[in-house]
């Protein structure tokens, strides 16, 4: 698996009646890989995962599923917990969808192990997954913090892909481990207004919930980065860094829903508790940098 340019993390969109909307769903999949996202991916944070029962998960799934095998594209679905059997048995339920390329795993939250149990807890999942593993590495929601040497024994894992790398900014294990990568080893963006910065040090792409919005121009920027279009790079890169963090003001993906919600693109802005809907102030400064 070669993790290269923008996956879309996807929302969840509600119908009045609580439902999921899965046609609206399936647009906005659709819409993302036509303006050329590399890859889609399901079940995670920006989908309310944790607030989606396990029938309206398979549901979410399927949808992905029929769209990438389309088009032809990468599906990540996020798989595991903070219990090293339930995410291995998580990651075996992977085998039903052909169309799945990867997993996206977190680092064990609330537990909080050492980071040698972080490196024990993925080498035993490495031993049991049918696909490929990107580790998420987000310590301001798994209160685990992760540093360059445990990332990159973790890269060295036979089944580990990559790392969506959210860590608040960019700081020395961020430098250090993209100045030392493992071979074949992935850092994708996870925090969005930082994803030009990665891609400068390095990074190969990014996993950006922001990219529901101006689709085309992450995919620009990731493109002007490779190609060494540095001054169009750096413009574009610091507008949508802007664009970004207006989106990320209240808790994701509550601005997003209501900005997607504002251009029509799906039925409600609904979120589920213990989320609440974004003020409308929010969601009005991010349709006007838009």
């Amino acid at each position: 698996m070669t993790l290269s340019g923008v996956y879309l993390p996807l929302i969840t969109p509600f119908a009045e009646n609580g439902e999921i909307a899965l046609d609206a769903l399936e647009d906005l999949a659709r819409t993302a890989l036509e303006e050329g996202a590399a890859g889609l991916v399901a079940l995670g944070t920006t989908a309310e995962v944790a607030m989606l029962a396990e029938e309206e998960r398979r549901a979410v799934v399927e949808v992905c599923a029929k769209v990438c095998r389309e088009r032809s594209a990468e599906l990540i679905v996020g798989a595991g917990s903070s219990d090293t059997r339930g995410s291995a048995e998580a990651l075996r339920a992977l085998k039903a969808w052909p169309e799945v390329t990867g997993a996206l795993v977190t680092v064990p939250s609330f537990v909080r192990p050492s980071e040698a149990g972080v490196l024990a807890h993925f080498t035993a999942l490495a031993e049991q997954t049918p696909v490929p593993i990107v580790v998420y590495n987000i310590p301001y929601r798994t209160g685990q913090s992760v540093g360059a040497a445990t990332l990159r024994r973790l890269g060295e894992l036979p089944m580990v892909a990559g790392v969506k790398h959210a860590v608040g900014g960019v700081d020395q294990d961020t430098v250090s481990l993209l100045a030392d990568l493992p071979e074949g080893f992935a850092v994708l963006a996870g925090d969005d207004p930082f994803f030009s910065a990665l891609l400068a040090l390095g990074g190969t792409g990014g996993i950006l919930a922001s990219a529901h919005l101006r689709t085309g121009l992450f995919v620009e920027l990731t493109e002007a980065w490779r190609s060494g279009e540095v001054a169009h790079a750096r413009d574009l890169g610091h507008r949508l860094s802007a664009m970004s963090a207006s989106v990320f003001a209240e808790p994701n993906p509550t601005v997003l829903k209501g900005v997607l919600h504002a251009q029509g693109r799906i039925p409600t802005a609904s979120v589920r508790l213990p989320l609440v809907p974004a003020g409308q102030d929010s969601v009005e400064a991010t349709l006007r940098l838009l």
